[in-house]
């Protein structure tokens, strides 16, 4: 064991630890014993392009947990993308003094640098989106998200189970590490090379799928495709389709639409990993709250707050959601949708689920 190396771990985590605290008492300090921070405003920011309708979820479950916890939350998100739009708007987002900030974490070293603000004016942080690790490390009260490697793994020990041992991974964020995660997870179980595996597609599902439709016909001896977004797969499907492999190849995808949902349903899509993103954006929200009206950083005591929320359980039960709580973290995912349990998502895909 390196000791250094440990206490170096163990001051570190104090010293978030205390950070957190600091930024709590400061950003609570107007408000009232009995207030939920009705006063008080949110900003979510992702990394979510306008054109990934995938975002829409999460701000459903965003504006619900507004109404049930009686607090205003902007959302803000760069239109293309763009990581480094994502730095500049969390900076403005602690110009304007928000009460609490939640983000996504696309880029752990560039989010750092655009939290600068954020931390000076010791605004509360959670984060949400792919895993807790980087979350943690910037100081985070809380995460709500999928473990991104994990879920990439589970997926792809479905696809070793069914004599699957080669694959392309259709990544069409090159710059987020928490897709990256998702195709290391899966060629590790299959025993591949993630590196060798992965295609840098962009979002545009048009130019994902002639660049599929050109892997194949260089690859033809390709045995199954892994999506990392919903829109994108439609274009891998499309892609297939060009290439003359339609049912030839075990297909599967991250994330959930009507669209995929009918593909699974036609047996077309193996099966779709889904992190519950209605989660993601509804329980930041309401944590957050929870850690202002409490005045606290302690995620256990948000935790346990969130479990026994009357309001909190009534949008799980209707719409089916099932998290786990685990710490300083809550996970949203992974659970897998197949035809076998198709139907009890079916009413919600796109909205809430």
């Amino acid at each position: 064991m390196n000791r250094n190396g440990s206490g170096r771990a163990r001051r570190s985590l104090a010293a978030l630890t205390a950070l957190a605290a600091v930024a709590l008492g400061t950003a609570f300090g107007a408000l009232d014993s009995s207030s939920a921070a009705a006063q008080e405003r949110f900003v979510m920011v992702s990394h979510g392009s306008d054109s990934n309708v995938w975002w829409n979820t999460v701000k459903n479950g965003m504006r619900d947990a507004s109404e049930d916890f009686n607090v205003p939350v902007d959302y803000r998100n760069p239109p293309t993308g763009d990581t480094g739009d994502m730095v500049r708007i969390l900076e403005q987002a602690a110009a304007r003094n928000y009460a609490g900030v939640i983000t996504t974490v696309p880029n752990f070293e560039m989010i750092q640098k655009g939290l600068g603000g954020v931390r000076a004016k010791h605004i509360p942080l959670m984060t949400i989106n792919g895993g807790p690790a980087d979350g943690m490390k910037l100081g985070a009260i809380l995460h709500v998200g999928q473990p991104e490697y994990e879920a990439g793994k589970a997926a792809g020990e479905r696809a070793k189970a069914a004599g699957i041992h080669n694959f392309l991974c259709v990544n069409h964020g090159a710059d987020i590490q928490a897709l990256w995660d998702r195709c290391k997870g899966f060629a590790d179980a299959i025993g591949a090379d993630y590196k060798k595996s992965t295609m840098d597609s962009g979002e545009d599902p048009t130019i994902i799928q002639s660049k599929v439709a050109a892997y194949l016909r260089s690859h033809p001896d390709t045995q199954a495709i892994l999506a990392l977004g919903p829109d994108q797969a439609m274009g891998v499907l499309r892609g297939v389709n060009d290439a003359g492999k339609a049912g030839k190849l075990y297909l599967a995808t991250f994330d959930l639409s009507p669209d995929i949902l009918k593909a699974i349903q036609s047996g077309q899509i193996a099966f779709a990993i889904d992190q519950q993103p209605y989660l993601q954006g509804y329980l930041s929200v309401a944590a957050m709250a929870i850690a202002v009206r409490d005045k606290t950083s302690d995620p256990a005591h948000i935790v346990a707050a969130l479990k026994s929320d009357k309001k909190v359980a009534a949008r799980l039960d209707k719409y089916g959601l099932k998290p786990v709580y685990t710490g300083s973290t809550v996970s949203s995912g992974p659970s897998f949708v197949t035809r076998e349990n198709l139907a009890v998502v079916q009413q919600y895909a796109g909205s809430y689920r």
